[in-house]
């Protein structure tokens, strides 16, 4: 079972003054400020949350691909109740050339049958996807299996789009864990008490996103140039009123 800590403020209706609040209730207000007409917004299990559906199809025109876990057990436990019934060959299969020492296959299943009997609003497909992992020095193998729902209908996204979104959420989730992992060495990070650990990921993540932001080649570049240097971060940022001359762009 998930639980969300706080993460954010939000203001109170009629009162001068903000309440702490969770990923769930952030999500909708960091969108507002986002073009997301005919995108599709892909979360994890956390925001897997009707209202948050409600909010991207009628709102704002715009498609949700969620994965589903526990903290939504009757709704994980249909989808898995059809899939484990269903005995036939996946609807689109991809294999991966070896990377990392890594073969992968991705297998995807996809259906329309529990459109109407999920209750979740918007519902076009529901998704089982499969990953199967070889390690070429050892010849170990592992099995990963994700459920999941889209708003999108087939005639919107086959088999092989949903398994694209899904592939698209968690390359942006490992791409971003790696670069925390290797520019900030964070798995050997001795803050471990209360929100600390939470905390300092965030700040991570929003300092390596700001960088991102600007198109940059190499955020580890990036960064050495700008360590130790407060001046040089302010005029990257532009933040001050006179930048230096010849400051970062």
């Amino acid at each position: 079972m998930l639980h969300p800590k706080k993460v954010g403020t939000l203001p109170v209706e009629g009162r001068d003054e903000e309440k702490q609040t969770n990923e769930i209730k952030t999500a909708i207000p960091l969108l507002e400020a986002i073009d997301i007409q005919g995108k599709t917004i892909t979360a994890d299990a956390l925001l897997t949350q009707r209202e948050l559906a409600r909010y991207l199809v009628e709102r704002r025109s715009a498609h949700y691909h969620f994965t589903v876990k526990a903290n939504q057990k009757t709704l994980l436990e249909d989808i898995v109740l059809y899939f484990d019934r269903l005995h036939c060959a996946p609807n689109h299969t991809t294999l991966d050339a070896a990377e990392h020492g890594r073969i992968e296959t991705r297998n995807i299943w996809v259906t329309t049958k529990l459109n109407g009997y999920l209750e979740f609003p918007h519902v076009g497909q529901a998704f089982k996807v499969e990953r199967l992992t070889i390690n070429k020095k050892t010849g170990n193998q592992t099995r990963e299996v994700v459920y999941g729902i889209t708003s999108k209908t087939p005639h919107q996204a086959r088999a092989a789009q949903v398994l694209g979104d899904n592939r698209k959420h968690w390359s942006i989730e490992n791409s971003c864990h790696y670069i925390i992992d290797w520019n900030y060495d964070e798995d050997r990070s001795r803050i471990r008490k209360g929100h600390g650990p939470e905390n300092m990921t965030r700040l991570r993540r929003f300092a390596i996103g700001i960088i991102k932001s600007k198109g940059v080649r190499s955020v580890a570049q990036k960064m050495r140039e700008l360590t130790m240097n407060p001046r040089m971060v302010f005029d990257y940022l532009k933040m001050t009123r006179n930048t230096c001359p010849g400051s970062p762009a």
